[in-house]
């Protein structure tokens, strides 16, 4: 079977991306289906509907990577009803249309609490760049958790517009340091790099997402929500190849299994880590509600 996975934005993004690229990587190592990447298309809705109809005459399925997908995918699963389709962090569904979401938002909580715990200046932020649904998601998520952690705390929430440009990722992280941020959640790609460089500038920790970031530079991240979209993307194709389409979204996080976590660097506190255990397993068996939507105010540089 020719499965397309295609990815909006660049794929090694060291971010969202390149988990979901990992996943396809197993997916194409373990023989699952004939596996072709589709990147480096631009987020744009017609850039996207031009980018679809090339590629799908070719393949007998796709698999869309992202927030992204759920206007435009639904369109092309129509016009072709013959093949399969799938997104990652999707929330549509159809006759040939599957839809699989890692709770990002899961991992996101945790990050919130273990912010809240951490700030040495009762203010943290937050920046993202898209307003995808998992963004929002994840951005309604953080501050629940910093706000469940300390109920007094002050979230500078924002959305710069970007995935990839990272002078306004910069620029942004900046201001909300600038603004009394000791501690930022962020929810970006490649423009990440430029809310790390203003994290070193700033004297400000950083809690990144998707990858484990903790590893990778450990004097900026104090954390990493991790949020397993390889296993999504890996899950998604093989349903495909078996012709398993749920009729519902498929929902994986902290309830259905090692989904999403927490990773935390060796400077915090065995204390802090016990009480993000203990609000991890309670997401698990459903005594903490993890909530997906945020009407607060929004922080502008």
């Amino acid at each position: 079977m020719k499965i397309a996975v295609f990815f909006v934005g660049e794929v090694r993004d060291a971010g969202f991306n390149a988990s979901a690229l990992a996943g396809a990587d197993v997916a194409t190592a373990e023989g699952l289906a004939e596996i072709s990447i589709i990147s480096g298309v631009r987020y744009d809705q017609d850039a996207i509907r031009a980018r679809l109809a090339e590629v799908v005459p070719e393949v007998d399925g796709l698999v869309f990577i992202g927030g992204q997908g759920n206007i435009t995918t639904p369109e092309i699963a129509a016009q072709y009803p013959g093949k399969k389709f799938a997104i990652v962090q999707g929330q549509k569904t159809g006759p040939n249309l599957a839809s699989y979401d890692v709770l990002q938002e899961d991992s996101a909580f945790l990050a919130g609490a273990l912010a809240a715990r951490l700030t040495q200046s009762g203010t943290v932020g937050h920046l993202s760049g898209h307003r995808v649904p998992p963004g929002l998601k994840g951005r309604a998520a953080f501050v629940a958790g910093a706000r469940q952690a300390n109920p007094d705390i002050q979230v500078l929430t924002g959305f710069c517009g970007t995935q990839d440009d990272r002078t306004v990722t910069k620029a942004w992280a900046a201001a909300e340091i600038s603004a009394g941020a000791d501690i930022i959640f962020t929810m970006l790609n490649d423009a990440r790099s430029g809310a790390i460089e203003a994290c070193r500038e700033g004297r400000a920790r950083q809690i990144g997402n998707a990858m484990d970031w903790v590893e990778v530079d450990p004097e900026v991240f104090i954390a990493s929500a991790i949020a397993r979209i390889d296993l999504g993307v890996k899950g998604a194709i093989k349903d495909m190849v078996a012709g398993i389409i749920p009729d519902t979204p498929v929902h994986l996080g902290l309830a259905q299994g090692d989904f999403a976590s927490l990773s935390m660097g060796g400077d915090v506190l065995d204390v802090h880590k016990e009480y993000i255990a203990k609000i991890a397993q309670d997401i698990r068996n459903g005594t903490c509600t993890v909530p997906n939507t945020y009407d607060g105010p929004e922080f502008q540089p």
